[in-house]
């Protein structure tokens, strides 16, 4: 990858994040079928803390250092909140119907960024949002014999998971990002060892095998993750996430025969196009913003 642009080498490091962590979500499904969701829950959060830890071990008494502990407890909360739904989701429902319907985030992103940090809300974002949302129903069909209440967790896990991304947009004009890793593995880690005891069942040796698998594979998709975000700019990566819907949909159908419906691949796609439309829109705003700006 030495003969890659920094772009390039961001890119290819967040596809393969994204790829494992599909396969912990996949993992995370099989799990919790036989599992409490929090135990699950306390080994993604501790394979990701042991990762960023050893990540950070040279610089760790530098990169804890915050001038906004309560806002970073906040964002972790947010994050441990859609952790916990998405992985309820997971135990309930189609593995590629929850992964489409999180995906609503980057859009739900967008509104919160216009309602809290007065950001701009134009004609064509508004419509991003509306059509994430048509998206997510598609999906969902509320008043329909195909909606249950868990189609809630995923939508409700990526209105947290967007606060989180919100909080941290508030936070990275003041901090790096590294900081905020640490930060989120850490305090997530801290609360499901909290509570994890109340709800934990001592698994057999295959099953412990698999949890410690899925700690792994968390760990490694979270330090590709921090790879590509220090390595490219985070508007050129972004967009990749959305190879999510894919992954989860492979996973779905050779792990668990699952096989999405034709209105739920509409509404995924939807939901995708309605992610790279306003990604687009952000963009291109950024450029403008600094075209015009009388620096240059």
């Amino acid at each position: 990858m030495s003969g890659l642009s920094p772009t390039a080498r961001g890119i290819l490091y967040m596809l393969a994040a994204i790829f494992l962590f599909s396969a912990m979500d996949a993992l995370a499904k099989l799990l919790t079928s036989r599992y409490d969701v929090l135990q699950v829950v306390w080994t993604r959060y501790a394979g990701q803390t042991l990762v960023v830890a050893a990540v950070l071990a040279p610089r760790l008494h530098l990169v804890i250092r915050t001038r906004h502990l309560g806002l970073q407890l906040l964002r972790s909360g947010f994050l441990f909140a859609a952790t916990v739904c998405f992985f309820l989701a997971l135990s309930l429902m189609e593995i590629a119907s929850a992964t489409a319907v999180m995906n609503i985030h980057p859009v739900l992103l967008t509104l919160g960024a216009a309602l809290i940090l007065r950001e701009a809300l134009g004609p064509r974002r508004i419509f991003g949002i509306v059509a994430a949302m048509i998206g997510a129903l598609i999906i969902i069909r509320p008043g329909t014999d195909v909606f249950t209440p868990a189609a809630l967790f995923p939508l409700l896990g990526g209105v947290f998971y967007a606060s989180y991304a919100l909080s941290t947009r508030f936070l990275g004009r003041d901090e790096g990002i590294l900081t905020s890793f640490l930060y989120t593995a850490l305090i997530g880690t801290i609360v499901a060892s909290l509570v994890v005891p109340f709800f934990w069942t001592t698994p057999d040796p295959a099953d412990a095998a698999l949890f410690v698998l899925l700690g792994a594979i968390g760990a490694g998709g979270q330090f590709l993750l921090i790879k590509s975000l220090t390595t490219a700019e985070a508007g050129a990566v972004a967009p990749f996430g959305y190879a999510g819907v894919i992954f989860a949909t492979t996973w779905g159908l050779l792990a668990f025969g699952e096989v999405p419906d034709a209105l739920t691949i509409l509404g995924a796609l939807v939901i995708i196009g309605a992610g790279v439309y306003v990604w687009h829109r952000e963009t291109r705003a950024r450029h403008d913003t600094a075209v015009v700006s009388p620096e240059t």
